[in-house]
């Protein structure tokens, strides 16, 4: 099953950017009021600890005064938009290499 923030985002940015080159950002506060709109307050830090991870994945750029920021190291004002292809590819590089489970020692 699909997270609901996740999926918020998505659709968010599809509308935003029908074309899915990474043009246009999104802000998480309207991710948060769409999903919880009485108290949207309490649904951003959820909405921002899935962007993170999404970025972290390759699949989501967050943005800050329209540059890449690291996602580890970061705060204030934030922006999500689709990763261009080079954000794609660097995200995927630091991820950590897959090790495949052995099991002839079993």
């Amino acid at each position: 099953m699909s997270d609901p923030i996740e999926s918020a985002i998505f659709e968010k940015l599809a509308k935003a950017d029908p074309k899915g080159v990474g043009g246009k950002s999104i802000e998480p506060a309207d991710v948060a009021k769409e999903l919880q709109p009485e108290q949207w307050q309490r649904m951003l830090p959820k909405v921002r600890h899935c962007a993170l991870a999404l970025m972290r994945q390759g699949r989501l750029t967050v943005t800050k005064k329209g540059k890449a920021i690291d996602p580890n190291a970061f705060k204030g004002v934030i922006r999500l938009r689709l990763p261009t292809e080079a954000e794609t590819a660097a995200a995927l590089a630091a991820l950590p290499p897959v090790v495949e489970d052995d099991d002839d020692f079993a």
